[in-house]
Order: structure tokens, then C-alpha cells, then sequence
């Protein structure tokens, strides 16, 4: 689009995040709490927002485009959901369109009575498996793979909601992090690799499942532990239980959301998010030194890693970039020449810090290049006279199809060109990236095996845990990722 019509996508350049998931059973303001949770999980997804609860007798449900505080902050719209167990949604589309039909959590009446789901990953097989669907005469109300699931329990001949929901996830495959409200039941459900992220955590009397803990702490809930891969969570009135009903795997738990994906505050599978970045970058520093005068982050999610990085060189830290926190993921602009300025909406150089100095700049990766190139280039008019770019990953080369946003590896600057073909594309001095082993050191302590790495690092490697059944069964647009719209 051009002129007034033009759309800038500030977050164009960097992987998003498909949504973050919070339930909980057992309190008289579900909702609220809910709310509050879907708060502290929306760096994880700003399409959309949703919530259902349930009262003993009905199920009420508010579903809306836009970010949490915009859409559940009046009070009228959480007392329209009264109930004392709750699920919420924040939404980062990676399959099917941003328009209401696609906002979970999605709603269905069963035999058994209602169910709502909402789901944080992506199936690899939802093509076939929804193509099977419609042909046996299920019609599909979204283009969202969760849907896929919600059918394949209303087909399944067996009589329970919990066995319904098991024999539904032996037939997909792919990443997912559940949870899913019965009138009796909350469920939490993580595939058979573990993915994505699910914990468990408890206020009071009441049960909760998030995406990450940093939900958890915004309502001063405790956290009991992660729920394991392949397991499923059965919360009622009787109580907690547990179930592993896919047989044992080896973990391979996105090593991105160490790098970037969670927040800071976070502890994913035992390990603080900000601790594991800073050791990130202390591995930077050590493998990829450089003589400068400053090591600067660019915001915000190279600040941890730049901090590592500063620590183990030496180099003093400075804030060389000032982000703009009030502007959201899109701007609608008056003309393509501010169009060219997008980046200076969200980032300004802090040209007192930087003129006549040597600089490091720390990022968590290089995805398109397309930021880089621009934020390097502020740097530059800024005064600095050298500039070397740290990057705290290795070089992503592969699209993920597990329920991150990424563009095809066409668009991957790393999958087009070598290192110096991307330092000299963006205009820095130097380049250099984490190596797998810096990398696996820094989050777990071990270098990475190649014939069995510890995590999903698939963006980075092309080795895909999980079969990308609809990529291999046909045209690659089939895979229900990425920024396809799938009719």
C-alpha cells in the first residue's frame, strides 16, 4: 500500500511469539485473575485476546481484536464473565488471518456439554488432518489449526472428555501447549516433546496453568513446577491429577525462548530467563571479542545479553539507543518518505554516548536484516566511529513451523548470505555470531551434540524434531504457518 493508506510494521524484523495461554480453577474472580495473567503473558501475542469461564451453569466468553488492557480492563466486561474457573488467550497469528472468527479460546458444544480450548504452537499435520475432516463432514468455522483438535474430539467414539482429548492428540502432530475448560474440568495438555511452554502454579485453594511464570507472579501465585512433556493436567473437584499417556520422549524445548521468546523475569524448565541471557552473552564476549569503547544493547531484547557481554569483556555498558515504548506493532503513516523513518518511531540514537566511539552492538538475531540495517545506519549518522555487531544465536537459516513467526527461509538474510556478506549488507565493521556451542553452554551447560541436541534450535540448525507431514505431502504453502492465510 502507498500513501495514507501505508502501514509500517514496527516488530516486521524480528520473530514473534503465537500466543501465550492462562487457566484457572477454583477462584471467585477466575476472570479477573485471568485478566491479570493474560497481562503479564502479552509480549507473547498482540493481535487478540479472549476469555471464557464458566459459573456451574453457563459458559460466557469475551473475545476482541487488540491487546488486554484495551479490551478487559472495564469492569462491566469482567462481570459479564462470572465463574469460578477461567481460560484466557493473547494471540500472535502464525496460522489463519487476525479477524474475530480466529480469536481463541474457541467454544464448541459437545454430547458431554461444552468445552473451550486454547492452544500455543502449531500443528504439522493440520492440512491432512483437516482436509480429512471436511471430507467426512466436519465444517470449520476458523482457519486457526486449533480448530483441528476440537473436531477430531467431537469424532472420537470414546465416552470421556479426558479419553476424547487424548485420542484427539494421538492424531496430530507438531508443537502444543493446551489448555482446555469442561464444565467440570480444567486441562492443561504439552506435546509429547515439550516444546512449548506450560506451568503449573497454585493461589490458595485454586490451580492455575500459563504459559510462563511471570503470569504467575503478577496475581502472587506460587509456582509448583513445569509441566512435563507429553503430560496432561486434570484439575477438578476432587483435585489435581496427572497422566502421561504418549509414552516417554527426549525434551526438545525451544531454545528461542531463552534467547528472546520469554519474558526476562521468567524460569522456564528450572532456569531464570534473564540469568540464562546474561550467561548468553558473557559466551558472546568470550568467543567473539572485540576491542571497543562501548557495548550497546539494542532495545529491549538485547539488554541482558549486552550486559553479559559488558561483564566478561570489560567494556563499559551504555544505553546507545533509546526505545520509544509507546508505539505499538503497527503505524499508520502519512507518506511513503515517513515510511523510510519507520525505525526511528520505536528507536533514537543516543548520539551523546556514541559520537567518535568505538561500539558494540548487541541483538538476539538477524532475521530479515532489514532493522539492523537501519538501526546501524542511526548509529552511524549518530557519530560512531566503528561499529561491530554481536549477535547472541547462531545464524537462522530455517523457517520454524512449531507456532513461531517466521518469514520462508527466502527472506532469512543468513539462509542468502555468508557473514560477510550480511556485515557488509547492514554496514558494520564486523560481524560475528554465539556458536552452538557457546550457545548450549550458556543455557545448559553442555556443548550441543549434533545426533541429539537437547533443544528444538531448528531455526538455527534444519533439524526439525517433529515431521512437517503437510510441508512433505505438498507445496510448501500447505504447512498451516507462518504468515499464510490458510482458506
Amino acid at each position: 500500500m502507498t500513501g495514507r493508506q501505508a502501514i509500517y510494521n514496527i516488530g516486521s524484523d524480528k520473530f514473534h511469539e503465537e500466543c501465550g495461554v492462562f487457566g484457572i480453577y477454583g477462584s471467585p474472580d477466575a476472570s479477573t485473575r485471568t485478566a491479570l495473567g493474560l497481562h503479564a503473558l502479552q509480549h507473547r501475542g498482540q493481535e487478540a485476546a479472549g476469555v471464557v469461564s464458566y459459573d456451574g451453569e453457563h459458559f460466557h466468553s469475551h473475545r476482541a481484536l487488540g491487546v488486554v488492557g484495551d479490551n478487559f480492563s472495564n469492569r462491566k466486561v469482567i462481570d459479564r464473565l462470572p465463574g469460578t474457573m477461567a481460560i484466557g488467550h493473547v494471540r500472535y497469528s502464525t496460522t489463519g488471518n487476525t479477524v474475530f472468527r480466529n480469536i481463541q479460546p474457541l467454544f464448541a458444544d459437545f454430547e458431554f456439554g461444552g468445552l473451550a480450548i486454547a492452544h500455543n504452537g502449531n500443528l504439522t499435520n493440520a492440512y491432512a488432518t483437516r482436509k480429512s475432516l471436511v471430507q467426512r463432514g466436519c465444517i470449520f468455522q476458523s482457519t486457526s489449526d486449533t480448530e483441528t483438535i476440537i473436531h477430531l474430539i467431537a469424532m472420537s467414539e470414546y465416552s470421556t472428555v479426558v479419553d476424547r482429548t487424548i485420542d484427539a492428540l494421538r492424531q496430530v502432530e507438531g508443537a502444543y501447549s493446551l489448555v482446555a475448560l469442561t464444565r467440570e474440568k480444567l486441562l492443561g495438555m504439552r506435546d509429547p516433546l515439550g516444546i512449548r511452554p506450560l506451568v503449573l502454579g497454585r493461589f490458595g485453594d485454586s490451580y492455575i496453568l500459563a504459559s510462563e511464570t511471570c503470569a504467575l507472579d503478577i496475581i502472587g501465585a506460587e509456582f509448583i513446577r513445569d509441566v512435563e512433556p507429553g503430560e496432561i493436567i486434570i484439575i477438578d473437584r476432587k483435585g489435581l491429577r496427572s497422566i502421561k499417556p504418549f509414552g516417554k520422549a527426549p525434551s526438545k524445548f525451544c531454545i528461542f525462548e531463552y534467547i528472546y521468546f520469554a519474558r526476562p523475569d521468567s524460569m522456564m524448565e528450572g532456569k531464570n530467563v534473564y540469568t540464562v541471557r546474561k550467561r548468553i552473552g558473557r559466551a558472546l564476549a568470550r568467543e567473539k571479542p572485540v576491542k571497543a569503547d562501548l557495548v550497546v544493547p539494542v532495545p529491549d531484547s538485547g539488554g541482558p545479553a549486552a550486559l553479559g557481554y559488558a561483564e566478561e569483556s570489560g567494556i563499559p555498558y551504555e544505553m546507545g539507543i533509546i526505545r520509544n515504548h509507546y508505539i505499538g506493532r503497527t503505524f499508520i503513516e502519512p507518506s511513503d518518505h515517513i515510511r523510510h523513518l519507520g525505525v526511528k518511531l520505536k528507536h533514537n540514537a543516543n548520539a551523546a554516548y556514541l559520537k567518535g566511539k568505538s561500539v558494540v552492538l548487541i541483538d538476539d538475531s538477524i532475521v530479515r536484516g532489514t532493522t539492523s540495517l537501519k538501526i546501524v545506519e542511526m548509529v552511524r549518522n549518530a557519530g560512531a566511529r566503528e561499529i561491530h555487531m554481536r549477535i547472541s544465536s547462531p545464524p537462522i537459516k530455517q523457517s520454524c513451523f512449531y507456532g513461531i513467526d517466521t518469514p520462508s527461509s527466502a527472506e532469512l538474510l543468513a539462509a542468502n548470505m555468508d557473514i560477510d556478506e550480511i556485515a557488509s549488507h547492514i554496514g558494520v565493521d564486523s560481524l560475528a555470531y554465539l556458536t552452538f556451542d557457546g550457545l548450549y553452554q550458556a543455557v545448559r551447560g553442555e556443548n550441543r551434540n549434533p545426533k541429539q541436541p537437547q533443544f528444538c534450535d531448528a531455526c538455527f540448525s534444519g533439524d526439525y524434531p517433529v515431521r512437517l507431514r503437510d510441508r512433505e505431502s505438498g507445496p510448501a504453502n500447505r504447512q498451516l504457518s507462518l504468515l499464510a492465510e490458510q482458506e
